[in-house]
């Protein structure tokens, strides 16, 4: 029964938010210029080439590989990467508030919709 308004209601109130969003749009103040008017003026183009916020390699700083095979065994190596990957997420600094059925902001996203029997 309520799937059927909610057939048509939908796509209404997208077409009225659509078109009530193009009525705000201002008019342009200056007329277009012709595209078949050779002598129209149009803004020049411009260039943003996308090396020119490259870094090279070259610019890092590096440091001996065996320094840092060293630095790696001294902390542990490859285990103690594997076990910080193992560790469990931190525990939350303030306690949650407890969730109640009627709080919609307790169903996590895409849940909200559904109705417990």
């Amino acid at each position: 029964m309520l799937a059927s308004p909610m057939r048509w209601l939908m796509p209404a109130a997208l077409c009225a938010t659509a078109l009530a969003a193009t009525a705000q749009t201002p008019i342009s103040p200056h007329r277009k210029a012709d595209p078949l008017d050779a002598g129209a003026s149009v803004p020049g183009a411009v260039y943003d080439s996308v090396f020119s916020r490259h870094r090279r390699v070259a610019d890092d700083t590096t440091i001996p590989w065996r320094d840092a095979n060293d630095t790696a065994a001294r902390i542990g190596g490859w285990r103690t990467y594997a076990r910080e990957a193992q560790q469990p997420a931190p525990a939350p600094s303030a306690p949650a508030a407890p969730r109640t059925p009627s709080d919609p902001q307790a169903m996590p996203p895409g849940h909200g919709g559904h109705k417990m029997p």
